[in-house]
Formats: C-alpha cells, sequence, structure tokens
C-alpha cells in the first residue's frame, strides 16, 4: 500500500489514464475527483461489500419449498385451518 499526503488542488497519476484529484479537505472530510476510463469500475468501499455480500446470499439461495420443509422439520406444521404455524 502506498500512503501519499496531498493539498487541496493537487492530484496524482495511477498508470497513464486514472487521474486522482483532491477538491477540499474541509471538516475532517475529503472531496477526490475520479478521472477514469468509462470501463474502469470505480465504488465506494462500503458499496463494493454491500455487493459481494448480497452476490454472496444470492448464491446461497434455496427453493421457498425447501424452506417450508426447514420450517416443518423444525417443529411448524399445520394448524387445523390449512396455513402452517411458525
Amino acid at each position: 500500500m502506498l500512503i501519499l499526503q496531498r493539498k487541496a488542488g493537487e492530484s496524482l497519476f495511477i498508470g497513464d489514464e486514472i487521474e486522482v484529484s483532491v477538491l477540499s479537505v474541509e471538516a475532517g472530510r475529503v472531496r477526490l475527483a475520479i478521472d477514469a476510463p468509462k470501463s474502469v469500475s470505480i465504488l465506494r468501499s462500503e458499496l463494493k461489500i454491500a455487493a459481494d455480500t448480497n452476490r454472496e446470499a444470492a448464491d446461497e439461495e434455496v427453493s421457498p419449498l425447501t424452506l417450508l420443509d426447514v420450517l416443518r422439520d423444525a417443529g411448524g406444521g399445520q394448524d387445523g385451518s390449512g396455513g402452517i404455524t411458525l
């Protein structure tokens, strides 16, 4: 990991095509501008973590009938009205 210090108005390049500029530093917050080709994906870290978590959850998806079987096996059953008691 490379750690740099930049002031407002300064920038840095990543390769030949990506420029990161510091727009401002106020109250502990840094505003950045990123100039990159459209083919480069740019995500805030919390959005990438959420996307990865959602993708993992989707990979583990099971059918509703399987879930009903699990609920029945866990002690749920018919309540006499045709519904399932949880």
